[in-house]
């Protein structure tokens, strides 16, 4: 199945304690059907130091079941993903302003 949110994607949390928070996709694993969105599902992590990199108390943001992510269309809305073919290639579009993603 074609996927609806990919990385890059600005979405909106739907469910969860971050709801109504909003941020861009920075990766994604359509086999567990989850997403790390930045600023969104964070939690401290501690990192033992090492020579390149500091350690401490670090936030780290973790997955997010995709089915509580949706995309924002143009206006700043949450909205639906549907597919059309256009000039023979299949893209996505937002289901409210019909606009290709």
């Amino acid at each position: 199945m074609a996927a609806k949110l990919r990385k890059g994607d600005k979405v909106i949390v739907l469910a969860g304690k971050d709801k109504g928070k909003e941020g861009t996709i920075t990766s994604v694993d359509p086999k567990a059907g989850k997403a790390v969105v930045d600023g969104v599902n964070v939690a401290i992590r501690h990192t033992r130091q090492s020579q390149t990199e500091q350690g401490g108390r670090l936030p780290k943001a973790l997955p997010i079941q995709l089915s509580n992510l949706a995309l924002l269309d143009s206006n700043g809305k949450a909205t639906r993903v549907g597919f059309r073919e256009e000039d023979g290639k299949k893209v996505r579009f937002a289901k409210t302003t019909g606009e290709t993603v």
